[in-house]
């Protein structure tokens, strides 16, 4: 343990959809909650609004609008979470060589590494100018925790929530811990606590008082020793620098089971060709290519080929994709399905169309009956869709963003990060002056000035916005309630 809180945590607050509400001015101060928007999706984030309501991260998206039907309900737009993520893991770089990030939206910082602090009053002011200058670029809320090790500065800044500072002085950290929830402990999930709480111990302190030998007889040696140490604040680990990725992948989970295995097929094509898309994003190459298949029943195949050099080819990850698909029943239909590449390299060997040593990794369960064989590819009519929260631009009425979709009708709302909420207009799903469009930045600079919304006549002149059945658009979620979905693919996990 250190002598002076000069580890720091980062956790921004609500991040996916703070974003959210950030990009659409109508929704600040509303209750937001983002994730997949089909029967089998679920929250990926939940604004503190929605929070209220009992909405959190990792619940059914179906109890989500049960607790919360008037929520707004968003897909995620992960391209710009990323491109924000970095915004903020450059501001954390310029601090220390040290940061060790555990997600888009947290990290830890060792700010003793970066010569930032050295006791407490030089960790507050560098934390209070971190939260600051995270603002200014983002125009977003960080959370910090400040404290002597890794466990305790993750800690403090779940105490500062939402858009706060907390620093745990040396010498406080027993008192502090002691009446929590053994469930604030990293390590204690569900099954966890509920064992502890059956034998009579719920918080900190009497985890510590019931002693490392028991703590080993009631949970393991690994888990008892390692819990005893955090009930007495212990905690050595050490900030380790952001890891190089070991994989990438896709996967997307589906509302109806798949049953066609030529749709299959193509389905598996398409997230091939999203894999190696990440894969030359991240400017690396694999070896091992990996398919996931979840099946009807829940039981999750895995196949993996190694190919005798790595590649970020789309044609040689889609045929090794399509080799290993051969080898699954998907007999009762699939309700997943994921493309990996592993083994990666910062560099690609050209000749690979002779193609692999096939080696097949373990999979959870053999599967059982014969296989069908997938079909040559041909062309499949694309119907334009429409998903809630997704970026447009109308060639009239300029940058906006989809409310929602449904009977042939597209809901809008024009607004900008800027602009003061917007007004809502109603098109047909195929009107060609709507078209998808990028994120717009969240902080405007000179680089990025604030987009001007289109004006028309009507608007000019106090009429009421046009919409395809010749009605008014409503200045709220409108007269369309359906939310649009993705037709049946939902990101797994979103």
């Amino acid at each position: 343990m250190r002598r002076a809180p000069t580890i720091l945590h980062l956790d921004m607050d609500a991040f996916y959809a703070s974003v959210e509400q950030a990009s659409k001015p109508s929704l600040r101060g509303k209750a937001v909650v983002v994730g997949g928007l089909g029967p089998r999706g679920v929250v990926a984030t939940a604004s503190y609004e929605a929070r209220v309501f009992g909405v959190h991260s990792a619940m059914p998206m179906g109890q989500a609008r049960r607790l919360a039907p008037n929520a707004a309900y968003l897909v995620p737009r992960f391209g710009l979470y990323r491109a924000i993520s970095e915004q903020v893991m450059a501001l954390l770089r310029e601090l220390s060589p040290l940061v060790e990030p555990l997600s888009l939206d947290e990290a830890f910082v060792d700010l003793e590494a970066g010569g930032r602090a050295w006791d407490a009053e030089s960790a507050r002011l560098t934390g209070i100018k971190l939260r600051a200058d995270i603002r200014a670029v983002t125009g977003l809320t960080g959370s910090v925790g400040l404290a002597a090790s890794k466990m305790l500065a993750k800690i403090a800044s779940e105490q500062a929530k939402p858009d706060g500072l907390m620093l745990i002085e040396p010498g406080t950290e027993r008192a502090l811990l002691g009446p929590m929830p053994v469930r604030t402990l990293p390590g204690v999930g569900p099954a966890t606590g509920d064992h502890l709480r059956r034998v009579g111990i719920t918080t900190v302190d009497e985890l510590a008082e019931a002693g490392e030998d028991e703590l080993v007889r009631l949970l393991g040696k690994a888990h008892g020793h390692a819990l005893y140490a955090m009930a007495l604040a212990h905690d050595e680990r050490p900030v380790v620098a952001e890891r190089e990725a070991k994989s990438v992948s896709v996967e997307d989970t589906y509302d109806v089971d798949i049953h066609d295995r030529l749709r299959i097929g193509l389905e598996v094509q398409r997230l091939a060709d999203r894999c190696v898309g990440r894969l030359r994003g991240a400017g690396l190459s694999g070896r091992t290519i990996v398919l996931k298949v979840r099946r009807y029943d829940f039981s999750t195949l895995t196949r993996s080929e190694t190919l005798r050099g790595p590649t970020d080819d789309p044609a040689v990850v889609r045929e090794a994709a399509a080799r290993l698909l051969d080898s699954v029943d998907t007999t009762g239909g699939v309700r997943l399905l994921g493309v990996g590449v592993s083994g990666l390299a910062d560099y690609t060997q050209e000749d690979l169309f002779a193609q692999a040593l096939p080696v097949p990794a373990p999979s959870a369960e053999e599967p059982e009956g014969g296989v069908g064989e997938v079909a040559p590819e041909r062309p499949v009519a694309v119907e334009r869709q429409w998903r809630a929260g997704q970026d447009v631009r109308h060639a009239e009425y300029g940058p906006g963003w989809v409310q929602g979709s449904g009977l042939g009708r597209v809901t809008v709302r024009f607004e900008t990060p800027q602009s003061a909420p917007g007004r809502v207009r109603t098109f047909f799903v195929g009107d060609p002056a709507l078209e998808s469009a990028e994120p717009l930045p969240l902080v405007a600079d000179a680089a990025h000035p604030p987009a001007r919304l289109g004006q028309s006549d009507s608007d000019r002149h106090g009429a009421p916005p046009r919409t395809p059945d010749g009605g008014a658009g409503a200045d709220g979620w409108g007269g369309n309630r359906e939310q649009a979905s993705d037709a049946t693919r939902v990101p797994d996990g979103a």
